[in-house]
């Protein structure tokens, strides 16, 4: 039997990628359904519309409710949760809930984004805090109860390569032509493409024997900062001006960030981990474990990045 999905967050900024490759590969699945709330429902209309003319199964209802939660895991093997930072524990429940569904047998917390048990230092970043009571709690779950798989993907280039509003964070602003790179801008960051990200989910999916019980770390490619601009120069045919924050500057604006209650605190501080190599292993990507999809490249995640602030 073909994987019977569940995806929760479907509306969200990870999960419309994410569910748009599932889409994508629907003939290998015998059911796609996602759980979603009244007021999603309401509000976005458009999306869920579109949802059900490409044969997915809306349910409705509250993820913090046990009794809606289990009637969508109802013939359900696969879950993927995409929810954001906002929701992260309630994968706690979402877990649970899942190993006591005889039918559910492969859960993907939403991981997706910088590894959260990369060096020494990972368990004291506060950005990390919610995600490892999540691992913490998984690990608790026997392997005969439900299978996990964890994708540690790096920074989204989508964002990455955006215009931030905000130079303390680095800032790639096509119409201006203008670069503002955090520390040298020759550390490496390894990123990957949000599209990506549901293309890995897919394999993992359709190879689960490989997947199951793994954190696997994988990504699209690796650039430095001026490599990027480079990049960026080479597709508008312009010099662009540029200028840089050092690591210690950074460090300093992510301290006032937290310290006033900034917002962009939690960016602030994941910006800081990518400079200082929070991406980087001594290691291949596992990209290869489950087929080594196509992955998008530097330049089209620029070319998109210049559509989009074009636009």
């Amino acid at each position: 039997m073909s994987p019977r999905i569940l995806i929760i967050g479907a509306t969200g900024v990870i999960g419309k990628p994410i569910t748009a490759e599932i889409l994508a590969a629907k003939s290998s699945f015998d059911r796609v359904a996602v759980l979603t709330s009244s007021n999603t429902i309401k509000t976005k209309t458009d999306e869920v519309k579109a949802l059900k003319e490409q044969g997915v199964d809306v349910l409705e209802g509250d993820l913090t409710v046990e009794s809606d939660v289990k009637r969508a895991y109802e013939g359900i093997d696969t879950v993927v949760s995409c929810v954001g930072r906002g929701a992260i524990l309630t994968q706690l429940d979402l877990i649970k809930w899942a190993s006591e569904t005889p039918s559910v047998t492969h859960f993907f917390p939403s991981e997706f984004g910088t590894d959260i048990e990369h060096n020494a230092a990972s368990p004291n970043e506060k950005p990390h805090q919610l995600k490892l009571q999540v691992r913490k709690y998984a690990k608790t779950v026997p392997k005969d109860k439900l299978h996990f798989t964890y994708l540690v993907t790096g920074p989204y280039s989508d964002g990455f390569f955006g215009n931030s509003g905000k130079d303390e964070m680095g800032t790639f602003d096509v119409k201006a032509k203008r670069a503002v790179l955090l520390a040298t801008g020759n550390e490496k960051v390894a990123l990957i493409a949000m599209a990506d990200v549901g293309k890995l989910v897919v394999a993992c999916i359709q190879q689960p024997l490989e997947s199951q019980d793994k954190i696997l770390i994988v990504n699209s490619f690796t650039a430095t900062p001026n490599e990027i601009l480079a990049e960026f120069e080479k597709q508008t045919g312009a010099k662009w001006t540029v200028s840089y924050v050092s690591l210690e500057d950074l460090k300093k604006f992510e301290t006032q960030a937290w310290e006033s209650g900034a917002p962009y605190a939690t960016a602030m501080t994941l910006r800081r981990i990518w400079t200082e190599g929070g991406t980087l292993y001594n290691k291949p990507r596992d990209n290869g474990l489950v087929g080594d999809p196509e992955m998008e490249t530097l330049a089209d995640q620029v070319r998109q990045a210049i559509e989009k602030q074009t636009k």
